[in-house]
Parts: structure tokens; C-alpha cells; sequence
């Protein structure tokens, strides 16, 4: 098999030194203003319009539909997840019009980048999907600057082994003496222009931005068709999945990287954990792992009190539990 080519990918600015002379691993943060960017949404194919806007302390990410007259707000935790077939979907449980679908990479750029608080307006039943990465969520953030807010962050910190399983596939949360998320990853597909990969890395909002945030969403052929054919999947083009057909990558440009796949897996995992409402001090490992196993993941972990606690950023993680 010859050489994938490869694929010219944003450029994503360094971290920007935002945060005075107060610690930003030890307040929580917003932005530093409202920004607004429009996009297409991936499954409607829709126009839609997002924006994020600051929000006070200890007000977490919270979303709203602002084409939806009355719509409850709705807070981003595990707990509101309504589906996770094909993106994590944001929703009311009593009133199945207010739904948001494919949240996982804007959170996930709001956990790489440190946002604890703002809120999300979307006109739209969807988040644009704009590059099928988290790269134009990077840079709305940056635009937006970031703002420190005199109120400690919180972190989750995991006591106890959570461990989750579907089909072979797994996702586990582990105690470890971190200050940060740890991530190991691996998939295995049949399809030869993805096969094994593996990776590891500790969430910091370097590491986010250098390795992870570029890392586009991918599909196979075949999938595609079905969807189409489902009415889904009307605004995905080649400027914004991978497709992914045996041995061959469709898109022109190829890959951003050899690894892009397990890279942008782990990406989704980040956001999907987000929705712990708070930064996770642990050691997360799945396998083939998705949406759905990330969020029973979390079901699993705050079904056990015993399992997880919060804490101060100066506090030192405990011994794991016996």
C-alpha cells in the first residue's frame, strides 16, 4: 500500500498568554467576550448560527436554543445526553424539540482551551460542523480572549476504577496522582486506511491545540450512502469528514496526519468527558471506545459516590481506593 497523502491543516496559534498574574490551572475562567461564527450543521445541512457568550462563576457550559420560543436551557452533563448513535446529543427529556446535536468537539475545545463557564446560543437543532475538527472552535475561543474569574476551579477527581463494555470495545477511568486528564487510546477497523492506532497524551491546553484540536471527524463510504439515504448526513462533504473507502482516503488532500483517526477519537473523548461538568484528574483508557461508551462511562462513574470527589486545585490527589 502506498504512502497516504497528506493534507495542509490549519494553523492554530500557541496558547495565548492570556491569564495576568492569577494561575489559570487554579481559576475558573471565561471568555473574555461574545463572538459568533455560522457554519453548516452536518446531518440538516442547515445554515446555523452559533454563539458563545460569557458566563459568571460556577455557571458551567449551559446551551439554549434561540430559535426555539421558551426553550429550557440546557446544561452540558452526562446526565442530559439523549442520544449518542451518531454525535452526542444534547436535550430535554420531556420535550424532544429542544435538542442539540453534536456538541463533542465545541467542548471539547472549551475543556482544551480552559473555559469553565459560558453559554452556548445555537438557532439550530445541531453545532455547525464547520471543518469536522475542533480547530474553529480553537480559534473562536482565541478571538474571544479568556477571562479570569476570582473563584477556584474545581476538579473531579476519580477514587475508584469505573470500567464500561459493549461488543469488545471499553472505556475505564482510573485513580492516579495527576493533575490533569490522561488519555490512552487504540482502535482497530478492517479498513486497511485505518487499521490499529494507538496514542496517549495529558490534556494540557498545549498539548489540546498542538496534537489533538486539528484532527478531523471521519466516516466510511458506505456509511455515508446509508445515511443519505436516511435523510442524514445532508451537509457532510469532503471539507469536513475523512471518508474512508477499504484502502483509500477520498478526500483530495488526504490526511493531516497518518494518525488523524485515533488523534480525532481522542478528541471526542475529551469532549464527551467534559460533560463530567468539571475537569477529570484521572487516567482514562478505552478501546474502540465512542459516544455512547463514554457517556456510560460516566453514568457508571457518579452512579458510585464512593467512586469520585471534588476538589481545590491545590489539594493533592489522594491513594487510589482500595
Amino acid at each position: 500500500m502506498e504512502p497516504l497523502p497528506r493534507s495542509a491543516s490549519p494553523e492554530l496559534a500557541p496558547v495565548p498568554a492570556l491569564f495576568g498574574t492569577k494561575m489559570p490551572a487554579f481559576f475558573q475562567h471565561t471568555l473574555g467576550k461574545a463572538i459568533t461564527g455560522v457554519g453548516v450543521g452536518l446531518h440538516t445541512g442547515a445554515r446555523i448560527q452559533l454563539t458563545l457568550v460569557p458566563a459568571p462563576a460556577h455557571h458551567g457550559i449551559v446551551f439554549q436554543r434561540t430559535d426555539l420560543p421558551n426553550a429550557a436551557a440546557l446544561p452540558a452533563r452526562y446526565n442530559n445526553i439523549i442520544d449518542t448513535r451518531l454525535s452526542t446529543v444534547l436535550g430535554e427529556a420531556t420535550n424532544p424539540t429542544n435538542r442539540i446535536a453534536t456538541i463533542e468537539h465545541l467542548m471539547a475545545a472549551l475543556q482544551g482551551c480552559g473555559i469553565d463557564n459560558a453559554l452556548v446560543q445555537v438557532d439550530g437543532p445541531e453545532i455547525p460542523v464547520f471543518d469536522g475538527s475542533a480547530a474553529d472552535f480553537v480559534f473562536l475561543i482565541d478571538c474571544a480572549g479568556r477571562q479570569t474569574q476570582d473563584a477556584p476551579r474545581q476538579y473531579l477527581e476519580v477514587l475508584r476504577p469505573v470500567r464500561v463494555e459493549q461488543n469488545g470495545a471499553y472505556a475505564e477511568l482510573r485513580p492516579a496522582p495527576v493533575k490533569n486528564l490522561h488519555l490512552s487510546f487504540d482502535i482497530d477497523f478492517p479498513e486497511c486506511a485505518i487499521g490499529k492506532q494507538a496514542y496517549a497524551l495529558e490534556v494540557t491546553p498545549t498539548t489540546f491545540r498542538q496534537e489533538l484540536a486539528r484532527n478531523r471527524t471521519f466516516t466510511l463510504r458506505q456509511e455515508i450512502e446509508a445515511l443519505h439515504k436516511a435523510g442524514l448526513a445532508r451537509g457532510g462533504s469532503l471539507d469536513n469528514a475523512i471518508v474512508v473507502d477499504g484502502n483509500q482516503i477520498l478526500n483530495p488532500a488526504g490526511l493531516r496526519c497518518p494518525d488523524e483517526f485515533i488523534r480525532h477519537k481522542m478528541m471526542d473523548a475529551v469532549g464527551d468527558l467534559y460533560l463530567a461538568g468539571n475537569p477529570i484528574r484521572a487516567r482514562f483508557y478505552g478501546h474502540c471506545s465512542g459516544h455512547g461508551l463514554n457517556n456510560q462511562l460516566l453514568r457508571s462513574l457518579f452512579a458510585n459516590p464512593a467512586a469520585w470527589r471534588l476538589v481545590p486545585p491545590k489539594v493533592a490527589t489522594s491513594r487510589p481506593a482500595a
